[in-house]
């Protein structure tokens, strides 16, 4: 015979199980971000090639070919390309900060591209360092309300050159005065570490802490060369993750054959990226 009290928690259990108002919340694991709005969204890319001397940074050569081709994949995806090259700090902020403040009601998410120097958490402007953490807690949701569950992508290209300063010889190519031009790889010291930024967030970096950037003086660096590849061969069908993984597994492919340095032979670059996704993402093709 069953106690009073368990006549009562029997009775309690039953009448939850059958209040036609308690709903069970179900994920689905496949569930999308929406990507349907008006417009894809605004992607900013800050280039840096050049250096305030004081800093002592070395110039950034095929810096330019990243971001032309940046600039290209991220315009076939359907985003507005808005770069900036060789900024001071101040203006850097100011154009993110002008870019928080913007109404992002109608686009599907937003893309900040750095191309610089790195060194722990923080990345080089022309003059001076800017804490990463600084640059995505102006897209939090008390910040960026129109952003509020939807992707925020940061791609961070960072090295800092301390380690080998040596190039590497990729690729000889002739031309009709028998003059060789040399597409050389600068083989860099891994400088910035992943930051978690929030949810709808993901971090995309270079390079993984303790492994060494490489970037092409004639074609830029191996990450954004096979993220760019990627992108056009696969960004408009392959979920995003999906594609970083592709892109990690391509770099993780490359390495140094011949440099002037020995010690710089066999170096490998292994990229990384950080998600705080909370659904898939894919840029499926804009119905015009």
């Amino acid at each position: 015979m069953l106690s009073e009290t368990s006549m009562l928690c029997y009775a309690h259990k039953t009448k939850l199980l059958n209040a036609p108002n308690i709903q069970v919340r179900t994920f689905d694991p496949a569930m999308q971000y929406k990507m349907n709005h008006q417009r894809r969204g605004i992607a900013l890319i800050f280039n840096h090639e050049h250096f305030f001397w004081h800093l002592r940074l070395t110039d950034r050569r095929g810096t330019l070919a990243d971001r032309n081709n940046l600039k290209r994949s991220l315009t076939d995806l359907g985003f507005e390309v808005r770069h900036f090259d060789d900024l001071k700090a101040e203006d850097v902020l100011q154009k993110i900060y002008e870019a928080s403040k913007d109404d992002h009601s109608n686009a599907d998410c937003f893309v900040c591209v750095f191309l610089s120097h790195g060194e722990n958490d923080h990345v080089y402007a022309y003059d001076a360092q800017i804490k990463i953490e600084a640059i995505t807690d102006m897209f939090r949701g008390d910040k960026c309300q129109s952003l509020v569950g939807k992707p925020k992508i940061f791609i961070i290209q960072a090295c800092r050159g301390d380690k080998h300063d040596d190039p590497v010889i990729a690729q000889d190519s002739i031309d009709s005065s028998n003059e060789s031009i040399v597409n050389e790889t600068e083989v860099d010291a891994a400088g910035v570490y992943t930051l978690p930024a929030g949810a709808d967030f993901i971090m995309c970096y270079s390079v993984a802490q303790g492994y060494f950037s490489h970037r092409e003086t004639v074609n830029g660096s191996w990450y954004i060369q096979d993220l760019c590849e990627t992108l056009g061969k696969h960004g408009s069908s392959l979920e995003f993750t999906e594609l970083l993984t592709v892109v990690n597994r391509k770099v993780s492919h490359r390495k140094v054959d011949i440099c002037r340095d020995i010690n710089a032979i066999g170096k490998k670059q292994i990229p990384c990226f950080a998600s705080m996704l909370t659904k898939k993402l894919y840029f499926h093709p804009k119905s015009k």
